[in-house]
């Protein structure tokens, strides 16, 4: 009797050792893999490789640096659970194998705030003032909020945990952070295919459950962006609305008046909302109504657990754009009289007289700002820009402009 315990034991101590070690190779073998189908796009650090009987493969101190981002995102501990050996070993073999249920999670993730997040070559080009829901962050109010006015908040890094549960019948995923709040996301129907980079989520037809949470995130940005702008936070909330407002009509649409009540109560105060989009159809499931319409279709929307009623974009005419003719005139002279198309300076307290005209503002923080001058007001004035093919207003605080220059046909000296 006491032989045979002793080979039993035997028999599971080998059996418990080849498991681990085949875990371990199967797993170094399948991220040789994933590196080097990545390798156009990111480096991945996997760290230490460990396992559990249970079915679980653990990778310790790993990190993924994307070539876009200036810094990696590292990871304390990533756990892949297929539930049970069996299915872990037929995992690590072929990943097309992947078990019905399965869930991966990200402890201890942490990723550095950094003034400019993204590298050059991908920033080149891009128009910041075209994003529509990024809000004014500056005196130049085609200025948005970025990673650097995050790091003067004191934001100097973002950690949390990451949940991805994919089981039969839908996948769930959950992002927890300690300083930007949380989402979570359940989508019926859906399946992970991670064979398929190109296309990776399956049956993607149906409605998608999101759940938002700022953290109290919304109210410091609010109060920074209004700080950094140089008006109290309500004129800064009406400055963000009209901006969002604006980019809707260039786009064609134009917000039903509780979708806007909705973004304003969202950018002073934050807390949970609830959408139930589409991922699948144009403009994520929000509901179009054509200008004439009878239509009733609504977003499903809850804020802070309240049913939030007609939430819904109406389809417009979008703005005819329209450029200053100075915009485009050669720098050339004009006649015998000496006269030449250029800029030239003028007193922006006097900004009133070149209305409709071509004009560039340099901000006190570097930015310039060039378009044609649509209003004055006392405090401010609006340029206008072309975005998405209508034009744009953007105000600017007068008293953040060092120099204001007019294009116009002038005299030489």
């Amino acid at each position: 009797m006491k032989r045979l315990l002793t080979f039993v034991v035997i028999i599971l101590l080998f059996g418990w050792v080849l498991f681990k070690a085949s875990v371990w190779w199967l797993a170094d073998q399948r991220l040789a893999d994933t590196r080097a189908a990545m390798e156009q796009v990111g480096v991945i650090e996997r760290g230490s490789i460990s396992s559990g009987i249970e079915g679980r493969l653990l990778l310790n101190d790993a990190s993924y640096q994307d070539f876009r981002l200036a810094g990696p995102l590292r990871a304390g501990r990533v756990t892949f659970d297929a539930g049970s050996p069996v299915n872990l070993l037929k995992t690590l073999l072929d990943p097309a194998a992947l078990p019905p249920s399965w869930t991966l999670r990200g402890e201890r993730l942490g990723v550095r705030v950094e003034a400019s997040m993204f590298r050059n070559w991908v920033t080149d080009g891009a128009d910041g003032a075209d994003t529509l829901f990024a809000p004014v962050c500056g005196p130049d109010h085609r200025q948005q909020l970025g990673s650097g006015d995050l790091v003067r908040m004191g934001m100097n890094g973002i950690g949390g945990e990451i949940l991805i549960r994919q089981q039969p019948e839908d996948l769930y995923l959950e992002i927890t952070t300690d300083k930007a709040g949380s989402l979570e996301a359940r989508w019926p129907g859906v399946r992970l295919d991670v064979l398929n980079p190109d296309s990776p989520i399956q049956g993607a037809d149906g409605p998608m459950r999101v759940i938002l949470r700022d953290g109290g995130l919304m109210r410091r940005i609010a109060a920074y962006c209004a700080r950094e702008s140089a008006v109290a936070t309500e004129e800064w909330t009406e400055i963000v609305m009209e901006a969002f407002r604006s980019g809707l009509n260039a786009r064609g649409y134009e917000a039903s008046p509780q979708l806007l009540a909705l973004y304003r109560q969202w950018l002073t105060e934050g807390g949970e909302l609830t959408l139930t989009l589409m991922p699948g159809e144009e403009l994520m499931g929000v509901p179009v109504r054509e200008p004439d319409g009878e239509q009733s279709a609504t977003l499903a929307v809850r804020y802070n657990e309240q049913v939030v009623p007609d939430v819904f974009l109406r389809a417009v005419q979008p703005p005819e754009s329209t450029v200053a003719g100075e915009a485009v005139q050669p720098l050339v002279p004009e006649g015998e009289d000496g006269q030449v198309a250029g800029w030239y300076p003028a007193d922006v307290t006097e900004a009133g007289r070149w209305k409709g005209r071509t004009v560039k503002a340099t901000l006190s923080n570097g930015n310039v700002v060039e378009g044609r001058l649509a209003s004055v007001g006392e405090q401010t004035l609006e340029i206008a820009r072309i975005v998405g093919g209508g034009e744009v207003a953007y105000p600017i605080v007068i008293r953040a402009i060092e120099s204001f220059e007019v294009w116009r046909r002038g005299q030489t000296r």
